[in-house]
Parts: C-alpha cells; sequence; structure tokens
C-alpha cells in the first residue's frame, strides 16, 4: 500500500507512526511534513496540500492508494472532492460534510434538524453586532461565544463576566479571527466533564475508537484562554459502556444518518467533542478530521492494522477486523508549547533531550524545523507533544511527565496536570463499584 499523509503537526507525526507501524508495512509520504514525520515518510517535493493539480499528478504518477488528510483547512477548502473526482481513494469527508467543522452555524442547526443533544444557541452576524451585545448582557452567566469559522482551536470564549464576553464579541466582529468572526454563535455554558469520541466512517457505517479526554485551557486547573490543546490520555474513565451507548445511539449514528439526508455522507473520522453533563452527553463542536493532541494518545493504546482500516472506509467498504483493540492499556500525552502561545511566541530555539525521553515515551513533532546548520528548533506554539503508555492510567501520566523533563527549550511551557481529574474520575467509580 502507498499512502500520502497531509499535514504538518503532532496529530500527522502520530498517524504517520501508525500508519507505519501496521501490518499492511505501507510505503508513505507526507506533504508539507515535518522533521520528525520524514524519519517515517518521504517528502512530495512540493509543501502546498492545496495545490491540488500537483497533488493529483503526484497521485497518479506515484500509483497512490490512499490520502489521509490531517488537518481541517484542507478538507473544508475541498481537497477531497478534488481527489474523489479523480477517483483518488482519500480519507476525509467532503467540503460539504466538512461543513459540521468549518460552520458552527451550520452545526448548530444541523444538530436542531436531526435531534442531537446540544447546548442552547443564538447567532448573530456582524451587522447584528448591538442585538449580540444586548444578548450578553441580559442573558445569565457564563457564556460560550465561538467564532463561526475555522480559527484553529482558539476562537472559543469561556466568559465568566458581562465584559468578557463583550470583548470577545469586539474582537470576533473587528477581524481578530479574520473571517472566521463575521457571524458568531453564543452558547449556554454546560457544567461538567468533556470528553472526546472518534468514529472512523465510510459514509454508512461507523466504529469507535478509544475515548479520550483534552485539556483545552492554557492553564493547571482548566483556567486560561482556550488553546488548540495542551494534554490528553486515554481512554477517558467518564465514557462508560453505557454512556458510550447512549453517545452512539444519541449523537454518533444520527449525525452519520443526517448527513446522508443532507446529500453529503461523512467518510473520514468524525470527532465528537462531548460533555456529560448530568450523566448525560451533549455535543459541544464536531471535528471532522482526528482531534489534536488526543490522536496521540487515541493511536497509543490501538491495536490493529491502522492502515487497512482507514483504507477501507475510504472505498466505502469498512472493515473492521482491521481493529484487534481500541483500547490496550493506558495513555497520556503532553504538549510542549511556546510561552506565550495561543497568543504571541517566539521560535527559534534550539530543542535538546528528545532522545532521552524517547527511552520512556514516544515524542511527535508539532511545530519544529531544523536552521540552516542542521539543529533542530522551535517552530510553532505547540512544539512537541509527549505520548506516553503503561497498564494503568497513573503509570502512564507519571511516565510521560518522567519524560517531559528530559526535554529542553528556551521559554518551553507546558501544564502539569494532565489526567488529574481522570485519576479523581476513576478513584470515584472504582469505589462506587
Amino acid at each position: 500500500m502507498r499512502i500520502v499523509v497531509i499535514g504538518s503537526g503532532g496529530r500527522e507525526h502520530a498517524l504517520v507512526r501508525a500508519l507505519a507501524e501496521s501490518p499492511s508495512k505501507p510505503t508513505l509520504w507526507a506533504i508539507p511534513g515535518n522533521p520528525g514525520i520524514f524519519e517515517l515518510a518521504q517528502p512530495t517535493g512540493f509543501d502546498n496540500p492545496l495545490d491540488t493539480d500537483s497533488l493529483v499528478t503526484f497521485c497518479r504518477d506515484n500509483e497512490i492508494d490512499l490520502v489521509v488528510v490531517g488537518p481541517e483547512a484542507p478538507l473544508a477548502a475541498g481537497v477531497a472532492d478534488r481527489l474523489r473526482l479523480e477517483e483518488i481513494p482519500v480519507f476525509g469527508p467532503s467540503q460539504a460534510a466538512a461543513r459540521l467543522e468549518s460552520s458552527k452555524w451550520y452545526a448548530k442547526r444541523f444538530m436542531e434538524r436531526y435531534g442531537i443533544p446540544t447546548a442552547r444557541w443564538e447567532s448573530f452576524t456582524a451587522d447584528e453586532a448591538d442585538e449580540a451585545r444586548e444578548y450578553v448582557t441580559t442573558h445569565e452567566l457564563p457564556l460560550v461565544v465561538k467564532a463561526d469559522g475555522l480559527a484553529a482551536g482558539k476562537g472559543v470564549v469561556v466568559a465568566s463576566t458581562r465584559d468578557e464576553a463583550l470583548a470577545a464579541l469586539d474582537r470576533m466582529f473587528s477581524g481578530g479571527y479574520g473571517d472566521a468572526g463575521k457571524r458568531v454563535v453564543i452558547e449556554d455554558f454546560l457544567c461538567g466533564e468533556e470528553a472526546s469520541v472518534f468514529a472512523i466512517c465510510d459514509g454508512m457505517q461507523y466504529t469507535l475508537l478509544a475515548p479520550a479526554q483534552d485539556h483545552k485551557r492554557l492553564y493547571d486547573g482548566d483556567r486560561g484562554p482556550n488553546t488548540g490543546g495542551m494534554g490528553a490520555y486515554a481512554p477517558a474513565p467518564i465514557v462508560t459502556a453505557s454512556l458510550l451507548e447512549q453517545i452512539e445511539q444519541r449523537i454518533v449514528a444520527p449525525t452519520l444518518q443526517g448527513m446522508v439526508s443532507e446529500n453529503a455522507p461523512f467518510v473520514g473520522c468524525l470527532y465528537v467533542g462531548l460533555m456529560i453533563a448530568d450523566g448525560k452527553p451533549y455535543v459541544v463542536e464536531y471535528n471532522v478530521r482526528f482531534g489534536d493532541p488526543e490522536t496521540q494518545s487515541v493511536l497509543e493504546v490501538f491495536r490493529g492494522d491502522f492502515a487497512r482500516l482507514l483504507y477501507s472506509a475510504a472505498r466505502g467498504r469498512l472493515d473492521r477486523s482491521a481493529i484487534v483493540k481500541v483500547a490496550d492499556g493506558w495513555s497520556c500525552t503532553v504538549v510542549l508549547a511556546s510561552k506565550g502561545y495561543p497568543g504571541k511566541y517566539e521560535t527559534g530555539f534550539p530543542i535538546s533531550g528528545i532522545e532521552k525521553a524517547q527511552q520512556l515515551a514516544r515524542v511527535y513533532h508539532a511545530g519544529t524545523a531544523r536552521d540552516a546548520a542542521g539543529t533542530l528548533i522551535t517552530a510553532g506554539g505547540r512544539v512537541l507533544d509527549v505520548t506516553s503508555h503503561a497498564p494503568t492510567l497513573a503509570d502512564a501520566i507519571e511516565r510521560c511527565y518522567r519524560a517531559v523533563q528530559c526535554i529542553r527549550f528556551e521559554n518551553v511551557y507546558y501544564r502539569t496536570d494532565i489526567g488529574a481529574r481522570a485519576l479523581r474520575t476513576q478513584h470515584l467509580l472504582e469505589e462506587n463499584q
């Protein structure tokens, strides 16, 4: 099998690793890739995945069997549509199906149409800014203010005060998130515990991977601004067997059937971001691709032929026998970020200690580059993802942080409490058994 992976972050590094270790033993290429990815995959010779003419030509010339799209932007731009038009198998939804992520307004209306549980909401355009401000000044707090379009995981503000909500509206309507903020969605705040579920879909059928929990807030204790994700673990103990059955019946199955009804069958990874409130699941957001950094943990506990699984889904014939086990043991992922992220930050600092850390855990490259001398340097807000595996969650967390402490670069920042809430949840569940 010959596979191209689109993307350049930690998620794509994890996807490439899982594909490379598949029993199918595929040959791999990546575009645009990163220094870690290129230890396992070959470059394509061009760096822009939105250059669909070059992508199609490359796939034809190299007899590519499958293209796996990692990030959301190429999907929203219709890259998967062009590949399917050229009869090149692709794991990733159409532009129409990608609206579940590229427009929160569309997603909310979709959930209303198909009776999928989510928070109460209202939507306003920039032309309705006065009405939006009136809404937040009279509505019960806290509120969640979201830019409608793609904002790299940063266009969400949980406002506990009127001033925070108004400032978020002003930032979005004034272009702080580009076109993504021309419309906003304002939601009631759901109080509970978050979880993430990944469904591998072929348009009609699906199978679930291990549930995970992301840590979106920048600081320990789930404080500070939202980020693209500061860490994750899998499987998430809060997602019990009975809760998972609810999630499938009330959310996953109706979503996929709804997409068929919308003439946009979903092929790819459907990520459902959930809030578990009073024992019931509510959709916080849809993503139309693997989550980052949850993927790093989810794939760490996956056992099976990942390449065959994705290929079968892309061909419309989901092969569940490619999965041996969705959760073998436990995994923890900690993101090492540049101080200042998700705001302004500096890059170009040398990175050391990866080899030592790799004796304890995997290290995925998320925002790295090599300088003219070949030295590995920081090149992004989220720089590295350290992912451990162990027989218990407590051991996975401890092992992960030991590996984290091996790595050095100037202005490094990471949360110190990834998985702490899960240990408490796990302890309570065990006490109640």
